[in-house]
């Protein structure tokens, strides 16, 4: 079987009018519900499968798309509302397409705001929607520099609460509205989420917390050098080899998905953390239908032999996602 772990809502454009309205209105005229229909929803569904079984794809896990949630916007209760409409169109798709589409919900994270907002909406896709997992923006803020880092105790409700639900978080930014591109953005918060969360004491508090990087981890594994001098400081760690050996201990709390495009990152992402860390996935629509066909890609990789290939296409989900088989 082949798992794509990491793909995003496919829906018609008039999806988008509901935030169109609520950001217009902010509170006054109450949620305005999706402007599609649950047939247009699941024709899309459709498509979305025919797009899947190009590429052989057996299974996507799906979820909203990050960059547009919108999580900086005010008044914070037609962000939840958004998200919600967001949660419930994939429901709509998962629950018609099950053996094809298993639902990752999206959280209503507000800006400036503690991250106990969002646990009635992380309820209701894990107990009412059937979801599999969650994304976890690490800037609500959108650029704005005032978030905590994802160590600092601001997370640590939240941490509790997938813990708690035993659900994993890919870790994907949405918007961004400072000097970077949300794609730029992507990289700089997933390389500074995975910094910082060494830094402290994330893992030790809560060990069996699941936590998936996308897009290979941000600059990982091509900045490794420059993390194990710094890190070794850090914690008194000997030599370059032994610094660079500890590094790789601590990437392998985290989880990757392939969305690199690339053999020769593809490559050096495994050998650094190791296949039984990397799940497939392809953002398929996403980024460009040419670099989404990575079957073929990791298939020729020189450095990964069935046992890794299946780990990658399909065993490390299947462990990581309790809920989704």
């Amino acid at each position: 079987m082949i798992i794509d772990s990491h793909a995003h809502l496919v829906a018609p454009p008039s999806f988008q009018a509901a935030w169109t309205m609520m950001e217009a209105a902010g509170t006054y005229s109450g949620r305005t519900r999706m402007h599609t229909s649950d047939e247009e929803l699941l024709e899309w569904a459709d498509k979305q499968i025919a797009m899947m079984d190009e590429v052989g794809t057996d299974v996507q896990f799906t979820s909203a798309r990050p960059y547009t949630l919108k999580h900086s916007h005010k008044p914070g209760k037609i962000v939840e509302w958004w998200v919600q409409n967001n949660n419930d169109a994939i429901a709509v798709q998962a629950a018609a397409r099950p053996d094809r589409i298993k639902g990752v919900g999206a959280l209503p994270q507000q800006a400036g705001e503690p991250t106990t907002v969002v646990f009635e909406e992380l309820a209701r896709c894990v107990e009412e929607l059937g979801f599999v997992g969650v994304l976890v923006n690490p800037d609500p803020g959108e650029g704005d520099g005032q978030t905590p880092t994802m160590d600092s105790e601001y997370w640590y409700p939240l941490y509790e609460k997938l813990v708690e639900y035993d659900v994993p978080a890919l870790l994907h930014c949405a918007g961004c509205y400072g000097r970077e591109s949300f794609s730029e953005h992507f990289i700089s918060e997933e390389s500074l989420a995975i910094l910082a969360i060494l830094r402290g004491t994330v893992f030790e508090d809560f060990p069996t917390l699941k936590l998936i990087v996308p897009h290979g981890g941000g600059s990982v594994p091509y900045q490794l050098g420059r993390w194990a001098a710094h890190m070794g400081k850090h914690r008194g760690w000997g030599g370059v080899e032994d610094s660079l050996n500890e590094m790789k201990k601590l990437l392998r709390h985290f989880y990757y998905d392939t969305c690199l495009y690339t053999p020769e990152a593809l490559s050096l992402l495994i050998d650094v953390v190791g296949a039984d860390r990397v799940l497939f996935g392809t953002e398929r629509p996403g980024s460009g239908f040419a670099f989404e066909d990575l079957k073929p890609v990791i298939e020729k990789l020189p450095n990964l032999d069935d046992g890794g290939q299946r780990l990658i296409f399909e065993d490390n989900a299947r462990r990581l996602y309790p809920r989704a088989f």
